[in-house]
């Protein structure tokens, strides 16, 4: 009945956005419309739009209703040390729960991202 998988996540500026997710996490961007709207393959059937903001819409960085997660494919460890040499600052050192290893982070507006490993399950 539903199909897909989209988070919309609004940004102040869609060019940093861009780049922060294509050149520093290294994934693909599908296509751009204009200088309001931009939409990555963030792989697994997950895609992100980036939606510039506008007066009236909710504003980019006003954390704790979402946070988007990205699950490794390699050692949560190494994807961090990769990451952080790409100047991303990570909030916290990596949280190990019973079940998940998870390393929380954000974009260049504060959005709320977070990397997650499920040691046993392999990458997904």
């Amino acid at each position: 009945m539903i199909a897909g998988r989209l988070a919309t996540i609004y940004v102040s500026d869609l060019d940093r956005a861009l780049r922060f997710y294509t050149e520093t996490l290294s994934l693909k961007r599908r296509y751009r419309a204009g200088k309001d709207w931009a939409v990555i393959d963030a792989g697994n059937g997950l895609v992100l739009g980036l939606h510039g903001a506008h007066p009236g819409g909710p504003q980019p960085g006003r954390g704790g209703s979402i946070s988007v997660g990205f699950n490794v494919t390699e050692p949560l460890d190494r994807a961090v040390a990769a990451l952080s040499e790409r100047g991303v600052a990570f909030r916290s050192p990596v949280r190990d729960d019973a079940q998940v290893r998870l390393a929380f982070f954000g974009d260049p507006d504060g959005n709320e991202l977070y990397l997650t490993e499920a040691p046993g399950a392999g990458p997904s």
